[in-house]
C-alpha cells in the first residue's frame, strides 16, 4: 500500500499552514473583527427601522443600500486603492466606520421607543451609506490581497478560510449584539460595530506587509500590469477583455443567486421573525446558532474546492439554501400563531440548512471571482467581477421589498428559494467549462 502523496509546498518553501499563519494578523483577524460587528448591526437594520416609523417594505428597502454600494463601489474603491495603497486605503476607512457608528449611536439611540422623526429616519439613511461604501474598500483590498499572496495550489482553502472567518463573525456578531441589547438597546450595537472596526484598523495598520503599503509601490505595480480601464485598448487587449467578460457573466448567472440569498436572510428573518411575534434577542440567537453550523463546513469546503473543483462546492451550496429558504417560506406561514416555540422552530430549523449550504459555499465567490481574472491586472478585473455581483446584491432587497407590497415576507423567502435552485442547476452545466474542474494540487 502506498502512502498518499504530501500535499506540495508553495515555491517559497512554506507550507500551507505557514502561509496561513503569515496572514492571520494582516487579514484573517482584522476580517473577524469587522464581521463580528457588522454582523450584529444586520440583523438589528430592519428592527431599528421599523422603530423609528419605517413600514416593512421601507424597512426591507434599506438594505439595498448595501446592495448599492456594492454596485457603484468597487470600481471607485479599486481606484482609490490604487491611488493611495492597501493600507492607507483600509486604515482611512476603518477610521471612517469607527466615526460613522459612534455617530450612528449619539443620534439613533435617543430616538428609540417612539420617538423617530424624519431627520432621524434619514440620519439613519446616510450613515449606512458611509457604512457601506467604506466596507467596499475593506473587500476589494483583501480579495486582492489573497489573489497574490496564495499560491494556486491552495487559493481556494485561503479563501475559503477567509470565508470561514466571515461565518465565525457571523457567529459571534449576533451572539454578542444580543448580549449588548439585553444590557442596553438596539442602538448599542453601533457602538460594537465602532469598538471591532477600531481594533481591526489598528491591526491593519501594524501588520499589513510593508510592500502593500508603500502608495509608490501600488501605482508602479499598476502601470506595469494595468487595469481593464487604462491599459492601452489594443486589439489583443479588447479580446482579453471580452473573453474575460464572458467567463464572468457565465459564472456570474449561476452565483448570483446565492449572493442575493446571502443578503435577503438578514432581512428575510428578522421580518418573518417579528411577523412570528419574536423580540430581538431571540432572533439574533437564532442567527447565531445557524451561523454555527457553517463553521463546520469551512475545511472541508476548501479541500473540496481544490481537489475536485468549484463545481463540487458551488451547486450543493446553491441547492441547500435554495431548499432551506423554500423550507422557511413553508414553515413561516403553517406555524404563525403558534406560540413562541413554534415561532423559534418556524426561524430555527430552516436557517440551519440555509447555514450549511452558506457555510460549504464559504469563499467561493472570492474564488471564482480570482478564477476567472487574469494575473495581470487583477484588481481592475475583479472590480468588474464584484460590480457584476453587486448587481445581484442590489436587486435582492428590491425584490423582498416588491413582494411584501403586495404579498407576506414569506413569500419573499419562497422567491429568494426558488432563484437558489435555478442558480444551482445553471452552475452544474457551466462551471466545469470555466473554472478549474480538480485536481488543482497537480498543476
Amino acid at each position: 500500500m502506498t502512502s498518499p502523496a504530501p500535499a506540495p509546498r508553495p515555491r517559497d518553501g512554506r507550507t500551507p499552514a505557514q502561509v496561513l499563519r503569515g496572514l492571520t494578523p494582516s487579514v484573517y483577524a482584522p476580517s473577524l473583527l469587522e464581521f463580528i460587528g457588522l454582523a450584529a448591526l444586520m440583523p438589528v437594520i430592519p428592527l431599528l427601522a421599523r422603530d423609528l416609523g419605517f413600514s416593512v417594505p421601507q424597512a426591507a428597502a434599506l438594505s439595498t443600500i448595501f446592495g448599492l454600494a456594492s454596485f457603484l463601489g468597487p470600481i471607485p474603491a479599486g481606484r482609490m486603492i490604487t491611488a493611495l495603497g492597501a493600507r492607507a486605503s483600509l486604515v482611512l476607512t476603518g477610521c471612517l466606520l469607527v466615526v460613522v457608528n459612534v455617530l450612528a449611536f449619539v443620534l439613533i439611540a435617543p430616538a428609540l421607543g417612539g420617538g423617530g422623526d424624519a431627520l432621524h429616519r434619514g440620519a439613519l439613511i446616510g450613515l449606512l451609506f458611509v457604512m457601506a461604501a467604506s466596507t467596499q474598500v475593506w473587500q476589494l483590498g483583501r480579495q486582492a490581497y489573497l489573489g497574490t499572496a496564495l499560491p494556486p495550489t491552495m487559493r481556494a482553502r485561503g479563501m475559503t478560510l477567509f470565508g470561514g472567518v466571515i461565518r465565525l463573525g457571523e457567529i459571534l456578531g449576533p451572539l454578542v449584539g444580543a448580549v449588548v441589547m439585553t444590557v442596553g438597546n438596539m442602538a448599542w450595537v453601533f457602538l460594537l460595530f465602532a469598538v471591532t472596526a477600531a481594533i481591526a484598523t489598528v491591526m491593519v495598520a501594524v501588520f499589513l506587509p510593508p510592500g502593500e503599503a508603500r502608495p509608490s509601490a501600488s501605482r508602479e505595480q499598476s502601470r506595469a500590469e494595468g487595469s481593464p480601464a487604462r491599459r492601452p485598448r489594443t486589439e489583443a487587449k479588447v479580446r482579453l477583455d471580452r473573453a474575460v467578460l464572458g467567463r464572468m457573466v457565465a459564472v456570474g448567472l449561476g452565483i448570483s443567486p446565492v449572493m442575493m440569498a446571502r443578503v435577503n436572510r438578514p432581512v428575510i428573518v428578522p421580518l418573518l421573525g417579528e411577523a412570528l411575534g419574536l423580540d430581538p434577542v431571540w432572533i439574533s440567537i437564532v442567527f447565531g446558532i445557524s451561523a454555527a453550523l457553517e463553521i463546520l463546513m469551512v475545511l472541508p469546503a476548501g479541500t473540496l474546492m481544490d481537489r475536485f473543483g468549484r463545481a463540487a462546492v458551488a451547486v450543493p451550496c446553491a441547492l441547500v439554501m435554495g431548499v432551506g429558504f423554500l423550507l422557511l417560506a413553508l414553515m413561516g406561514t403553517t406555524l404563525e400563531g403558534g406560540g413562541t416555540t413554534a415561532a423559534v422552530l418556524a426561524l430555527l430549523v430552516p436557517s440551519l440548512l440555509i447555514g450549511l449550504g452558506n457555510g460549504l459555499g464559504s469563499g467561493i465567490v472570492m474564488t471564482l471571482g480570482i478564477d476567472v481574472s487574469p494575473v495581470h491586472g487583477r484588481t481592475g478585473y475583479l472590480a468588474w467581477w464584484n460590480t457584476m455581483l453587486g448587481a445581484g446584491r442590489l436587486a435582492a432587497p428590491l425584490i423582498v421589498t416588491g413582494i411584501t407590497l403586495v404579498a407576506p415576507v414569506a413569500a419573499a423567502g419562497a422567491a429568494t428559494g426558488a432563484l437558489c435552485l435555478a442558480g444551482g442547476l445553471w452552475l452544474a452545466r457551466t462551471l466545469p467549462r470555466v473554472t478549474p474542474s480538480g485536481g488543482t494540487r497537480r498543476r
